[in-house]
């Protein structure tokens, strides 16, 4: 048998597929493609030169039951002495759009901290929509369209938009029965979520309302709308505080998919940190 030490990304995607018994599990729960999982299972075996599982249920061989415990116990080891100190934490740092960060994360952020004491994480407010990259930061949630050259990313969520206002502002200047009866409502515009998209929907094809106020952030937008300073054009998702503390309200019953989502983005080699990979998943799932 060799005496060369497996690389790490391979005993952890071993020790994942030997717990999951699939292919598609260990590559969500890692972040990875299957055929990242089967490519990186190949290597392992060619590099102990064993075979470690002997049917396609993924069932071990005698060999691949006794390296498991192994792999294990090592990994165990690895995780009770992360650092240069038995004590030391691992460091994550998260670059995180703010109403994303208010509305979506922090409600559930309690549930990683409490499963990954070990891991002291920072987030950073990121700006939304403009892709600038939080250069300090290892993982970054982005808002936009995708299409991103510059990093490995992952769809978080997607949403539709709807129009809210204030209960104030409803009562003095609606009722707005029909989309065309906003158009002379006071549409209170953002960068992030163009009126566009909710006119066009309805077969309506008119340009960006000329004046009114205008916000690059979606919780200043729906403060200004609580505010009764006019209309927004909201992600349900983001806007959910609002509607449940009663201070923005529906305008239309109708929803529409917004053209833009929220993506986990990473460079290359990232997710080989496992806290890296270890908060990712634990957003993916907590997200669905």
């Amino acid at each position: 048998m060799s005496t060369r030490i497996p690389p790490i990304q391979c005993l952890l995607t071993f020790e994942a597929l030997a717990r999951l018994r699939s292919v598609s599990l260990a590559a969500d729960e890692l972040c990875v493609t299957p055929s990242a999982v089967s490519h990186r299972v190949r290597q392992l075996e060619q590099i102990i030169g064993t075979k470690l599982f002997g049917r396609s249920d993924f069932s071990l061989t005698t060999e691949g039951s006794e390296y498991l415990a192994h792999v294990r116990e090592g990994l165990a080891v690895l995780g009770r002495f992360p650092g240069r100190d038995a004590g030391a934490k691992r460091k994550l740092r998260v670059a995180v759009t703010p109403t994303f960060a208010r509305s979506i994360l922090m409600p559930r952020l309690r549930g990683f901290i409490e499963a990954y004491p070990e891991v002291d994480l920072t987030l950073q407010v990121s700006i939304p929509l403009l892709d600038v990259v939080a250069e300090d930061a290892d993982l970054m949630i982005r808002f936009g369209t995708g299409r991103y050259a510059d990093v490995e990313h992952l769809c978080l969520m997607t949403d539709e938009v709807t129009p809210l206002a204030s209960p104030a502002y409803l009562r003095e200047h609606g009722p707005f029965d029909t989309p065309e009866d906003l158009l002379a409502a006071k549409l209170i515009k953002s960068p992030l979520e163009p009126w566009r998209t909710w006119f066009l929907a309805h077969g309506i094809d008119v340009p960006e309302p000329p004046e009114g106020s205008s916000f690059n952030d979606i919780g200043l937008m729906c403060d200004a709308a609580a505010q009764g300073l006019g209309v927004a054009l909201v992600r349900l998702k983001l806007g959910q505080p609002w509607l449940d503390n009663g201070t923005l309200e529906r305008v239309s019953p109708r929803n529409v998919p917004s053209p833009h989502a929220h993506y986990l983005c990473w460079r290359t080699g990232t997710m080989d940190r496992w806290e890296c990979a270890a908060f990712a998943d634990w957003l993916r799932k907590s997200l669905h």
